[in-house]
């Protein structure tokens, strides 16, 4: 048997308190630098019993409790995937096939806990969704590690839902289809890096406070579907000056030693600024604003305690370049003849990958870095796209009830504020809210105070009942249905329109594709009678072959932390589905007469979270039948049954009750499927070797910020290695006359790599590091550094690395 440890904390600073909390089951995590613990097994209760007093007698003398609320802990970890050969989740765009990386994703974890009581944990992924073969296996390692402490219950994962991530790691038949099946490495690169997320937040949990505040962005979002939203009723949309909402909520993690550590913050709008072309994995607007943000932080000193310097950073120091306070040169002649010395270095083969691994950000001194997020809300038809629709072929405003060009879905595209560069829409958008993050960042003063809680369970939404009431006291009884997709789902939306002759408000079907379906499947009389007005295109949720296509059982679930009340869903709940759900949920938490929620609570939708089931419109915008009511997967009373079992959560965890359920979502991993071919080799022309330079940077080339510089090196395939926690690009300053410093990476902004083959199935490759010379950039001698792995044909994985010739950046 296993003794339990149980470590009581005791601060040794000036601030004196006692912090007790179970670390778990393994004594090095009782580590602490900046603690006293006190480290006991409770092989006896006899023992238990004396430690238990030991305790109450160190609390009696040890002077004045901190004020700190609740214990704190953030994490995050890198979930990039393949940046080659695999399709990308969200578009559905069959060609739209990762080659390359706009900047790295991550998985990013807040834990909040009672000392001594409850906890949740929180997950903000870099990704298009969550997954629930993602969530099944995170939670069978949670279990494994710290046993019940961490469950299915106080375990949120959601995803922000860039549309730029790749694909193959949900189990449904209908998400991996473009993907050619399940991809088993983007699953295991996002369980991994859950995992270790979730692992640093834990141990770095420490007394602090949370703040939390709110307030109106108004130019990142517009409604996409403003033709659906128009049939709520007109009574209803008086009550909003918005047909989306404006507000982003923002909680603010102060740690008592180390300050201001990390905040998460939900707002509703699309992860689509990147297009449907795009071929770069990116966390879209949301990804860009936590690195804005982080690298915000970094700057202000905010936890790591950094230092801005002038002049070049020490090398034993991995400051942000955007950091220092850039220098004049006035000796530009003597810079040039510096670079100049400096020629491409030819590519090399390292000893193993910890050589590529070397990072622009680490964390340092045992100090915590500062960790930010972007959160989902209720996104459903909200775009970033804020100029508008329009024709490609005219230039015209597209046809407003359908987004067609002279009756073509295909013509009609929203744009971005950067149009036509979707990088710089991205740019955009992310800074927007990142600007406005900071404003409620640095305002944040109504501090969290409260009860740690949540509630989950499982519903059946195939064969749902649901009540509903009449005005008048009636009550009818109605049901949901099996999942299934309409015509319209196939004409996609305004953010990347689908193909063929599909359009947007199809409530009709057309007989073709009627045709086609029923090779696939002939949905039934009662399943056709269940959905109207949706003509079903694909009936998903009666379609099982070689496994289910679609989700049947999904997790809904309620996180409270104080007046902070998260409701995690599993789909993308249009503007007045969100609104009507939260207004439910406030309703029952107002009303209760106990006094323990006001009009204060902050109810926060979270978005694609736990797994995923598509779109939840209201009943009005379903009779559209646009988009996203196509894509509401059990019919027009999915969103009556969202807010039924909602109120139920609500309820109970006001009174205390535990929800039981007999209901689990099946564990679909060993029924997969994959047909996405190997990297079978890597091969160069003869006489070249992997990392040589194949286009270089122009001899005595002067560069300045605004500018690109690139350059091309002889590659091999990124899903070699996936270089977690590393980076395949980097640029270089050097320090002094011969010592080269990490100045910026491919988890960057401003750096991109992109990686191409002559033809699909050539062994040659090429990496091609593209640079944009930041505003903030420090003055110096700068060069560009590729790295990779490749792969012999009996399989062995070597890894690389080469660098470009100098060049000057004043």
């Amino acid at each position: 048997m296993v003794a339990n440890i149980i470590c009581y904390r005791v601060k040794s600073s000036a601030q004196d308190g006692l912090y007790m909390y179970l670390i778990g089951r393994s004594l090095p995590q009782c580590k602490r630098s900046h603690f006293r613990l006190l480290c006991c097994t409770t092989g006896s209760m006899a023992n238990m019993w004396f430690y238990l007093l030991l305790l109450v007698s160190i609390q009696n003398i040890g002077g004045t409790q901190s004020d700190s609320t609740y214990l704190i802990g953030l994490g995050s970890y890198d979930i990039t995937g393949p940046a080659a050969d695999v399709n990308m989740m969200g578009y559905a765009n069959a060609e739209q096939i990762a080659s390359g990386v706009h900047f790295r994703l991550k998985a990013r974890t807040f834990i909040v806990a009672e000392p001594g009581g409850n906890r949740v944990v929180f997950v903000n992924l870099d990704a298009c969704m969550a997954s629930q073969l993602v969530t099944i296996k995170v939670l069978e390692r949670l279990k494994s590690r710290y046993g019940d402490m961490y469950n299915d219950k106080n375990v949120a994962i959601s995803g922000i839902h860039t549309h730029a991530g790749p694909g193959g790691y949900l189990q449904y038949v209908v998400y991996i289809v473009t993907s050619l099946g399940f991809v088993r490495q983007s699953f295991d690169v996002i369980v991994d890096g859950i995992e270790k997320s979730i692992i640093e937040a834990h141990e770095n949990l420490r007394p602090g406070n949370i703040f939390v505040n709110n307030g109106e962005l108004l130019d990142a979002s517009i409604n996409r579907s403003p033709s659906a939203y128009l049939n709520n009723p007109a009574a209803e949309r008086s009550k909003f000056k918005y047909d989306v909402d404006k507000e982003m909520t923002l909680l603010k993690f102060v740690d008592d030693e180390w300050g201001p550590i990390g905040s998460f913050n939900w707002f509703a709008t699309h992860g689509t600024s990147m297009s449907r072309t795009n071929s770069l994995i990116s966390g879209d607007n949301k990804g860009a604003a936590a690195r804005f943000m982080e690298d915000w932080a970094e700057q202000m000193g905010y936890a790591k305690g950094s230092d801005i310097v002038t002049g070049v950073r020490h090398s034993s120091l991995h400051r942000r370049v955007s950091m220092i306070i850039p220098q004049p040169h006035e000796n530009f002649h003597k810079l040039r003849q510096l670079a100049s010395s400096f020629l491409a270095s030819g590519g090399r083969h390292l000893a193993s990958s910890e050589s590529v691994s070397q990072r622009v950000r680490n964390t340092q001194d045992g100090k915590p870095k500062f960790i930010s997020a972007f959160c989902q809300s209720n996104c459903g038809d909200v775009s970033p796209n804020v100029l508008g629709t329009f024709c490609i072929d005219t230039g015209l405003p597209c046809d407003f009830n359908h987004s067609t060009c002279n009756g073509k879905n295909e013509l009609c595209y929203g744009r971005g504020p950067g149009y036509p560069d979707e990088f710089e829409s991205t740019r955009i958008i992310g800074d927007r809210q990142f600007t406005k993050a900071v404003e409620l960042f640095n305002k944040a003063s109504e501090q969290v105070k409260g009860k740690v809680d949540y509630r989950q369970t499982y519903i059946d939404f195939s064969k749902l009942e649901v009540t509903l009431f009449s005005s008048d006291g009636g009550e009818e009884v109605v049901k949901t249905c099996p999942a299934a997709m309409g015509f319209a789902f196939a004409a996609g939306t305004t953010d990347g329109p689908g193909a063929f002759d599909f359009k947007q408000g199809d409530d009709k079907g057309n007989p073709f594709w009627k045709l086609v379906r029923n090779l696939l499947k002939t949905p039934s009389k009662e399943q056709v009678a269940c959905q109207q007005p949706k003509p079903i295109l694909l009936d998903t949720g009666e379609m099982d072959l070689p496994y289910e296509w679609a989700p049947a059982i999904l997790p809904v679930q309620i996180i409270r932390i104080g007046q902070v009340v998260i409701l995690c869903v599993p789909g993308e709940f249009s503007t007045m589905a969100g609104r009507r759900l939260r207004d439910a949920v406030r309703t029952v938490l107002t009303s209760d007469g106990n006094g323990e929620f006001d009009s204060n609570v902050h109810i926060v939708i979270a978005g694609l979270s736990n797994t995923y089931s598509q779109y939840v419109t209201t009943y009005d915008e379903y009779q559209i039948q646009r988009y996203e009511g196509a894509s509401t997967l059990y019919g027009p009373q999915t969103l009556s049954g969202y807010i039924q079992e909602f109120k139920k959560l609500a309820s109970a965890l006001l009174d205390g009750k535990i929800i039981e359920s007999d209901l689990q979502p099946p564990d679909l991993l060993d029924k997969q499927i994959s047909f996405l071919p190997p990297v079978v080799m890597d091969t160069t022309p003869y006489g070249v070797k992997f990392g040589d330079v194949s286009t270089d940077v122009p001899e005595n080339s002067t560069f300045g910020p605004g500018d690109m510089v690139s350059a091309t090196f002889w590659s091999a395939c990124p899903r070699n290695d996936l270089l977690t926690e590393g980076t395949f690009s980097l640029a270089e300053i050097l320090d002094g006359s011969s010592t080269w410093v990490p100045a910026y990476d491919d988890d960057d902004f401003s750096l991109r790599f992109k990686w191409s083959r002559p033809s699909r199935l050539s062994a040659h490759s090429h990496a091609t590091i593209e640079w944009r010379i930041p505003e903030t950039v420090a003055a110096g001698v700068y060069r560009l550094r590729h790295s990779g792995a490749s792969k012999s044909l009996f399989g062995k994985i070597r890894h690389f690395t080469g660098t470009s010739r100098a060049f000057v950046v004043l």
